[in-house]
């Protein structure tokens, strides 16, 4: 029985084919390289990353391609796989995502499914940029984290809580700790933007301020 699922090839690949089907996966790969870039410009990105984009849907096209309809290949590459250890930490699901993506295309690219290839990349590249560059599912509000050293002056009205009052719909200071080696306090507040467009300059107007120092602004992107 096992030499009957060997002999199953009904549709071995040409030359030609061969070479087409590892094409339309690298085109569709290098897109996917550049939407990966342009959606992660700003905030940094591994080019390794991207260059393993673009070559996994060229190896799972080749691998569909030597699996084809024989059975037994595929039980042996399943059987290979699951020796290898994978060990690299995923640091972002959207990475997830983009090695599912570059594998669906090599899969269709080796399958000379072309249309769906070219297509689906085309259309989900399209979902992907429009989710990352407007705030469909973004909340419309969102409290920010601000950590900051200031001058200790005493009781005091804080010069910066005017800045606040500009920028803020709302603030809740949660922690004002003295710092030993210096007269300064360090100061954190929960803070909600009237407008989050505007936290640079929220940056650069509490930054004017007298003896404002050290000024960090944190959010959890889990939650965009």
């Amino acid at each position: 029985m096992f030499d009957n699922l060997q002999n199953i090839d009904l549709f071995p690949a040409t030359v030609s084919e061969i070479i087409l089907n590892i094409l339309v996966a690298l085109i569709c790969g290098l897109f996917l390289g550049r939407l990966y870039k342009n959606i992660n410009r700003g905030r940094g990105y591994s080019i390794g990353f991207v260059h393993a984009i673009v070559l996994l849907g060229m190896i799972t096209s080749v691998v569909i391609m030597v699996v084809g309809n024989n059975l037994a290949r595929a039980f042996g590459l399943v059987g290979t796989l699951s020796i290898i250890r994978f060990r690299t930490a995923i640091k972002d699901t959207q990475d997830l995502v983009f090695i599912f993506f570059a594998l669906s295309m090599g899969l269709a690219a080796g399958a000379g499914f072309y249309k769906i290839a070219f297509i689906g990349t085309l259309f989900i590249s399209l979902i992907i940029y429009t989710l990352s560059k407007t705030s469909i599912l973004t909340p419309k509000q969102r409290d920010y984290l601000l950590q900051f050293f200031c001058a200790n002056n005493g009781d005091q009205s804080p010069e910066y809580l005017r800045v606040f009052d500009e920028y803020c719909r709302n603030h809740k200071v949660i922690n004002i700790k003295s710092v030993d080696s210096r007269d300064m306090l360090e100061v954190s507040y929960y803070i909600r933007f009237k407008d989050n467009q505007k936290s640079s300059q929220f940056m650069q107007a509490l930054q004017k301020v007298r003896g404002i120092e050290d000024i960090n602004l944190y959010f959890d992107e889990e939650e965009v």
